[in-house]
């Protein structure tokens, strides 16, 4: 089955430069360690494009248009097909606290952005930079080796999709999504909450949705604290146990203390009653001995 223009598509693809032979983008992990152009902060796997947004250069999506899937193709695009020609007005001299207010510290070949527009640092003096608003791949020849994946042809599947594109640090398969008459609810998974960026990525996600599916009215995005499963509120209202303060029983105290079985008992003494003192004194209350109350 042929493509066409607006379809969505996932797409692999290893990507070199024709004039040198090297490997500069690649949609495999493992091409991408062996090129030694490998970022831990990336995600590999299928590209999502959407034919016709020029997210690629315009020559591989016109070469797409051609292409069925599961059929890998070599493509060779030159500059004009590719990302265009170098173009001496697009080196510019930049002062160096312009980098510093937006926390950057340029470095000869660093890729970066300033104010929104993506350059390449090519030079950095005393108080001035260098900088190349040419593409990286500008007037290069670029060799794909290319393949579709798969044709999406399901609306759930092209809206993951979408939002993939726009918050790729968290998988698609993780957002849950809702249709509420013309409505769309869009679930947030927690490991998402705290991105930098995201009240941004969800306006594009939103705006993107709402270009590519006119029959969606409103979009909203859900994010729910969920408790932890270790903290219940019985565990935080409980109190501790408080440890016994009763005493043991006499009678068990003295068993503790019991003379062996052989031993004979002593004999009761007998007690003489004390004479009365003279004069018709109170008799003196004893003093009842006896552990205090521990509270």
């Amino acid at each position: 089955m042929a493509t066409k223009q607006g379809d969505f598509l996932l797409l692999n693809y290893t990507l070199k430069v024709k004039e040198d032979g090297k490997t500069v983008d690649t949609t495999y992990e493992a091409i991408a360690k062996t090129a030694h152009i490998h970022h831990g902060d990336e995600t590999y796997g299928p590209k999502f494009v959407i034919l016709g947004e020029g997210w690629i250069p315009k020559g591989l999506e016109e070469r797409l248009l051609e292409m069925s899937a599961g059929a890998p193709t070599t493509v060779e695009l030159p500059p004009d097909k590719g990302y265009g020609a170098r173009d001496p007005a697009k080196m510019r001299l930049v002062p160096l606290r312009k980098f510093r207010e937006q926390n950057i510290d340029p470095q000869p070949g660093q890729q970066t952005e300033l104010d929104g527009r993506p350059l390449v640092v090519r030079a950095v003096g005393a108080g001035r930079v260098q900088v190349d608003y040419n593409h990286p791949l500008a007037g290069r020849t670029l060799i794909y080796d290319v393949s579709i994946e798969k044709i999406l042809d399901n609306d759930n599947e092209k809206v993951l999709n979408i939002i993939s594109r726009r918050i790729p640090e968290v998988k698609n398969e993780k957002f849950t999504l809702t249709k509420q008459d013309n409505d769309l609810i869009i679930e947030v998974p927690e490991e998402a909450f705290y991105l930098k960026g995201l009240p941004i990525a969800k306006k594009e996600v939103s705006s993107d949705i709402q270009k590519f599916f006119p029959t969606i009215g409103g979009i909203s995005f859900r994010e729910t604290f969920k408790r932890p499963a270790e903290i219940t509120p019985a565990a935080e209202t409980a109190e501790p146990a408080k440890p016994s303060t009763a005493e043991p029983a006499p009678e068990q105290a003295k068993t503790t203390e019991e003379p062996p079985a052989t031993e004979k008992p002593e004999k009761p003494k007998t007690r003489t009653p004390r004479a009365k003192k003279a004069g018709g004194v109170k008799s003196q209350r004893r003093v009842m001995a006896g552990s205090e109350n521990q509270r």
